[in-house]
């Protein structure tokens, strides 16, 4: 017999994630806020099998800064996505832009290496890349 199981709650928290901004504390001097978030995973969109990487969020905010248990909640809903290393890292760029504003941002998608490949993706505001 087959048992209905109940979502827990930290499944239906990521589920409902949304970013969340917050008023900037300081918005008259430029600051660095650096993230790093460790474990994100996906899945690849050709195979299915997971993809790992260290997320790097670098920005100089502006009125807003990301209140980060919504950020990571939110870098959680797409550990069941097929999204490749190149869309997913866009995608965080995106989202953190449209909701933050920042003077300046930059997002580095590092992925584990697979099949001895391994990839790092970097998105930043200004278009110089190191």
């Amino acid at each position: 017999m087959e048992e209905t199981q109940e979502r827990k709650y930290g499944e239906q928290a990521i589920e409902q994630a949304e970013l969340e901004p917050w008023e900037n504390p300081s918005p008259e001097r430029d600051y660095v806020i650096e993230i790093t978030f460790p474990e994100f995973s996906c899945l690849c969109p050709r195979s299915g099998y997971p993809d790992y990487a260290t997320i790097k969020i670098r920005y100089i905010p502006d009125r807003y800064i990301i209140e980060l248990r919504s950020l990571k909640l939110w870098l959680n809903k797409f550990r069941n996505r097929y999204i490749s290393h190149e869309q997913a890292t866009n995608d965080i760029y995106t989202a953190l832009q449209e909701t933050l504003k920042p003077r300046f941002l930059e997002v580095i998608g590092d992925f584990n290496p697979r099949g001895n490949v391994h990839t790092v993706i970097k998105v930043r505001s200004d278009q110089r890349y190191d």
